[in-house]
């Protein structure tokens, strides 16, 4: 099975930490809920869990306050800035977490959360398979 790793979730992570949300565990189903809702919205398929995706994603994550619900809602908060006609983000602003939450070949997911040392809080998202795919629309 080939993962893709969001690359760009780092950034995000690392702004949601910033914020002091209060870190809690993230059931497989709260990660699956919290992605299934928008892709509903926008009439994908419904992602299922991934236990081989979640592994890699702790692997990535040993390094984050944030809940994997709060992250994931917060990448789902960029719809506001892309336009679905044209394919496109708002200049200045960050669509690529929304786009492939709702990528409508991802289905399977696989989730981490980790709190480090210093208490910020990662949270990655593996999606199999791939999407994201820079000129193609989501769905």
């Amino acid at each position: 099975m080939v993962a893709y790793q969001v690359p760009v979730l780092f950034a995000c992570l690392s702004a949601l930490a910033m914020v002091g949300v209060v870190s809690g565990q993230t059931t497989s189903m709260q990660y699956l809920a919290a992605h299934n809702f928008p892709r509903s919205t926008v009439k994908v398929a419904q992602m299922v869990w991934s236990a081989s995706l979640a592994a890699i994603a702790e692997s990535y994550a040993n390094h984050t306050s944030v809940t994997g619900t709060v992250a994931v809602q917060a990448w789902v908060g960029e719809k506001q800035y892309y336009n679905y006609v044209s394919n496109t983000c708002a200049t200045g602003k960050v669509c690529s977490h929304y786009t492939q939450v709702v990528w409508n070949v991802s289905i399977n997911l696989g989730c981490a959360r980790v709190t480090c040392n210093s208490g910020s809080v990662i949270v990655i998202c593996n999606y199999d398979p791939p999407g994201n795919f820079p000129g193609v629309r989501p769905y």
